[in-house]
This record gives structure tokens, sequence and C-alpha cells, in this order.
């Protein structure tokens, strides 16, 4: 037996009112009508739910025992309805990972635009984040766009949002450490170590490049414990480098000595877009995408690198 929320509904409506002539006129519809959806109610549980008195109709005492289920099923049922409701629920952004650079852009987002609701959330790889911007499950998500031989769905949109300079970070006793800026050629032959490439990511279709353009030594061996512990190890380790993002916001101990050395020549910048499913009518999302075109600084600007497959400004 299923139940149907207009008639749940309708026998809410006449137990607060009291009277069916009172609860028809609350639901706009005649009280024949309500009479008949109380009896098929009464029908399909098998039990009386309102007894006829002089002053209207009073609850019996199987009716009192299902009104507060009534409610708690209007209740889930607006629940339901309000989830899907693209202007009422909040706008659910993907932004990789806590510290980087999307993370940020998603908090100045918010500080002017404290009146929208944002749900933000981390996903992996690019496929799971397509994938959950066709079922609906996110509005958006920030990724460099498209690897090579993986272009993004025909439904699919994306807009080059922000590049991201990537910078050298040593140890104190690392030979490049003492350096105010260091030449990509310069870093050849040194070991830059990142834990946290994973094959078939975008960011590791990214790092592939940049070793093709420029010889350099990238390892990604060991399991990737966070960034904590590549701190630790980059600091104790002279012969151990790895790059980090201009905007990823980390926090060492002070007696590690890390150093960020600005990379030259030319700078590698990681490329963040915002994409998106071409009808998702969120208001709220164009509301980020304005918000990201207005704060966007230029691409490819000159002295820069990004692999030739990135999508353009």
């Amino acid at each position: 037996m299923g139940l149907d929320l207009d008639t749940v509904r309708t026998f809410v409506a006449a137990a607060d009112a009291g009277r069916f002539q009172e609860a028809a006129a609350q639901l706009a519809v005649t009280q024949q009508a309500v009479s008949k959806r109380i009896a098929g109610l009464e029908r399909d549980l098998g039990v009386r739910l309102f007894t006829r008195t002089a002053r209207g109709a009073e609850l019996t005492i199987d009716g009192q025992a299902f009104l507060p289920h009534a409610r708690e099923l209007l209740r889930v049922a607006e629940r339901a309805i309000t989830s899907v409701r693209t202007g009422r629920r909040p706008l659910r952004v993907d932004v990789i990972n806590s510290r980087g650079a999307a993370s940020g852009l998603m908090r100045g987002f918010h500080r002017g635009h404290a009146e929208i609701d944002l749900d933000v959330l981390m996903l992996f790889d690019i496929e799971t984040a397509v994938a959950a911007l066709r079922s609906g499950a996110i509005d958006a998500s920030f990724r460099a766009v498209a690897a090579p031989g993986r272009p993004l769905p025909a439904d699919i949109e994306s807009v080059r949002v922000v590049d991201e300079v990537l910078q050298l970070l040593t140890g104190p006793a690392h030979a490049l450490a003492g350096a105010r800026s260091v030449t990509v050629a310069q870093l050849a032959g040194h070991r830059i170590w990142m834990p946290g490439i994973v094959p078939g990511t975008e960011w590791a279709a990214y790092y592939d490049g940049l070793v093709a353009e420029f010889g350099l030594t990238i390892e990604a061996t060991g399991p990737n414990f966070g960034s904590d512990v590549l701190l630790d190890t980059v600091a104790d380790t002279p012969a151990l480098a790895t790059f980090m993002g201009e905007q990823t916001r980390l926090v060492w101990p002070a007696g590690h000595g890390l150093r960020r050395i600005p990379v030259t020549d030319p700078t590698p910048v990681y490329p963040h877009s915002l994409i998106w499913h071409r009808d998702n009518p969120h208001p709220a999302l164009a509301a980020l995408r304005a918000h990201l075109a207005a704060t966007a600084a230029g691409h490819d600007a000159a002295g820069t690198w990004t692999p030739d497959w990135v999508s353009p400004g």
C-alpha cells in the first residue's frame, strides 16, 4: 500500500482544523473531496481516523497515533523537494583538496557572496567529477582540462580561471636553498619528489609534460602520507625538493627552514579551470562564474609554461 501525499496532507489539515469544511477551505478543494480522501485513507489503513461529532471531526485513538507520523511524512517530502530545487539547495563545488588554489578561490567567493549556501567537497579524479556533474550530484569542479586524449564530453563546459605559479620547495641543506630564484634548466639533474602524483590524473599528465619538455627528474615513489610528511622529508633530505603551488596554504614547524624558491625561464604554471554541466540551472552557478571572471588574472602570460594540451583561456 502506498500513501498519497495529498491525502496525508488532507488528513493533517482536517486534524488541525477539527472540521472537514475548514480543511477544504485551506486546501482549496471541496468538502466532498476532503471526505472522499479521508475515507480512502481509512480504507487503506483499515482503521477509523475520525469520528463525526456535533462540533465537527475528532481524531480517534488510531487517528491520534497516525498524526505525528503523517506530519513527519510531509516534512520528509518537503525536505526531498527542497533538496532538488536549485534555487534553494546549496551550490555544490568540488575543490579537489582543502589547501590548494581552488579552495582559496571558493573562500573568496564565499566572502563576497555570504548569502549563497555552499557545499564544498573534494573528489579525486576528473572522471568522478564529470560523472557527478552529469548526474547533478555537484554543480561545478575545478580541474586542469583536458588531459591528452581525454577531451571533456560535449555537455560539459569549462573556463580557465587561474594559472597558479609553481615554486620549488627545498630544505635548508639543499644545493639550491640559497638561490633567490632558479631557472627550469638549473633543475635538471635534481630529484623532485612528488608522491601525490597518481597515473591517469590530470596533474600526472601535467607533470609528464613538464618532464618531457625540460628533462626534469620527478619521482612519485612511495606512499602519499600527505603534505605534512612531504614537508618533513624535504626538510630533512638535502637531495630532495618538491614543487608547490604558489597559492597552496601550508604551515611547517619553525625548525624546518623550508624555502619557497621562484622558478623562471619559463615559470611553470598550473592551469585551473572551472567545469560545469551546460544545462545546470542553479542560479548561484552564474554568480560563481561571474565572480571568477571578475577576479581572474590573465592566462598564458609571457614567460610562463603550460603543456600544449591545456585548453586556452
